[in-house]
């Protein structure tokens, strides 16, 4: 690697940062490339990134940013997790974690905020941004459909009391 690919992996790297809700450190213990390529894959699948990056590299892009906290857990052959979303990446590890035993959670940070692994598996029990929009329009949604029910009540009442004069006079 040249002096100008390097360059361009640390403005990448720093714009990961700078654009990035969490950002989730992993120690890769000897990953297959089929199970790097499924972790990749359930990564896309929640939104999230995953990214093999030099540790001298990526020291340079924490330089200014809100994950200065992540330079500790970069010793060894590490791997960042990353998303927008503040839980889809911590998520997706997690899960992938529990079925594997070669990948390895060394921490986090959501920001400014530094997480240990216990941390990260904490965020992860949390509910997604699109769980909780989806809650949200649930909670939105369930009054209006009470109000519209009510409000057809009288008038289905009415239709069926009419309906049966209706059928008393036929007779």
């Amino acid at each position: 690697m040249d002096r100008s690919q390097k360059a361009d992996s640390v403005a990448q790297l720093s714009e990961v940062f700078n654009e990035s809700g969490v950002v989730v450190v992993t120690r890769n213990l000897g990953l297959t490339v089929a199970q790097s390529t499924d972790l990749r894959s359930k990564m896309r699948d929640a939104g999230a990134s995953y990214k093999v990056a030099k540790n001298r590299l990526a020291r340079l892009a924490l330089k200014d940013t809100d994950y200065t906290s992540l330079e500790a857990y970069l010793v060894g052959p590490t791997a960042l997790a990353y998303s927008a979303d503040p839980v889809a990446a911590a998520k997706a590890v997690v899960e992938f974690a529990k079925t594997n035993e070669k990948l390895e959670i060394v921490g986090g940070s959501m920001g400014s905020v530094a997480l240990d692994a216990d941390g990260v598996k904490a965020l992860a029990a949390m509910p997604s941004l699109d769980e909780l929009r989806a809650k949200i329009v649930g909670l939105v949604n369930a009054p209006a459909t009470k109000v519209v029910q009510l409000v057809n009540a009288p008038a289905s009442k009415l239709a069926r009391v009419f309906g049966a004069y209706a059928a008393k006079e036929a007779a």
